[in-house]
């Protein structure tokens, strides 16, 4: 069944398409990293497995910054299908995201910089620190950035369950106006 309703045929831009996939992809990868840091022996995750989520974290930033200046500068905004309170509710849920993707970024950068351990991207280059070493406060930020994860996560989850309803459910073709081919 093809869906030719005008919602499936307004669609976003490939650019606002690639940021939503590339860090949906990021979210899941860097929430596995600190998952598996529980499950896998010490010295793993000290050095590889932390070294990668690090350094994933700052290409969250990166796609994070470019998503939001895309959306102020040329991003496609597409009107909202159904009754006002649900495209509010949209809305509301779509800023939540921003606001935690962002959190998790400045309390990511936060915690590495109040640890006063190394801060690199991949190996390549170092990021410099911004914050004094203190192992306190840093223990805060870090249940800070793990809270803001796992509520980081649920939201997202909730968001795809969303789409899926819109999907499979209303068929009003919301989802599609998402994929990278229609």
């Amino acid at each position: 069944m093809t869906d030719t309703s005008p919602v499936a045929r307004d669609r976003y831009d490939r650019a606002t398409i690639a940021f939503h996939w590339l860090t949906a992809l990021l979210v899941l990868v860097l929430f596995g990293t600190a998952l598996a840091k529980n499950y896998l022996p010490r010295e793993w995750h000290l050095r590889s497995l932390e070294g990668i989520h690090v350094s994933l974290g700052i290409c969250l930033a990166v796609v994070l910054l470019g998503r939001l200046v895309w959306r102020v500068v040329a991003g496609r905004r597409l009107a909202g299908v159904g009754p006002k309170v649900t495209d509010l509710l949209s809305r509301i849920v779509h800023g939540l995201l921003y606001l935690l993707l962002a959190a998790q970024v400045v309390l990511g950068f936060s915690l590495r910089w109040l640890q006063g351990e190394d801060f690199s991207f991949f190996g390549l280059f170092a990021v410099p620190s911004l914050l004094a070493s203190n192992r306190a406060l840093a223990h805060q930020f870090e249940d800070l950035h793990n809270i803001s994860a796992w509520v980081l996560i649920f939201l997202a989850g909730g968001h795809a369950l969303a789409a899926l309803f819109h999907r499979y459910v209303l068929r009003d073709g919301v989802l599609r106006r998402m994929l990278p081919t229609g």
